[in-house]
């Protein structure tokens, strides 16, 4: 006999919001709410020179690194959400002038502008139903809602790591604090 789990809408009155409001907080948490782990708080102690930097053998900077995070923001929320008409390889999605990253201020505004519009989209759902609705992806596959919401939860603490990771490298601080 097998028994089928119910998702979280068990035991929710009619037009619920709180998975959404849930989500959200896990949104926040994962780009500037998270003190250790949130992608801003791997920021942190970026230096100037290490913007831009590759460690040995590296092939991404930090500064690529934010442009993809944005880059994301802004094309999940846009095909999810919106209008699907933005196309990730032309501007304001690409840096123009064939740069590989926006300069420093200018990119951490455009990627935070870009969470501004992918957590104010998320808000705006009217029910916790809406987590069940299909929506378009902008690689062109349909994925429930909550499903696309954990893609883009889960990918700012990986892009926080890797940035963790590649800061650590460049300024030789990669060990154990108890090493």
């Amino acid at each position: 006999m097998t028994t089928k789990i119910q998702s979280s809408k068990v035991n929710q009155p009619a037009n619920s919001h709180v998975a959404i409001d849930t989500l959200c907080g896990l949104i926040e948490d994962a780009f500037n709410g998270d003190s250790s782990h949130s992608l801003t708080s791997n920021l942190r102690d970026v230096r100037e020179e290490d913007w831009n930097a590759l460690p040995p053998g590296g092939g991404r900077s930090i500064a690529d690194i934010l442009e993809h995070v944005g880059w994301c923001k802004w094309m999940y929320e846009d095909y999810a959400f919106d209008s699907a008409r933005l196309r990730g390889d032309q501007p304001p999605l690409i840096p123009e002038g064939g740069a590989r990253a926006r300069p420093h201020d200018e990119l951490l505004s455009w990627l935070t502008e870009g969470h501004r519009c992918w957590l104010a989209s998320v808000r705006a759902l009217p029910d916790d139903t809406e987590l069940e609705r299909d929506r378009l992806t902008n690689w062109g596959e349909q994925l429930p809602t909550r499903t696309i919401i954990r893609i883009m939860i889960a990918h700012d603490y990986y892009h926080a790591g890797e940035i963790n990771h590649l800061r650590s490298l460049l300024q030789g601080t990669d060990r154990w604090e108890y090493e």
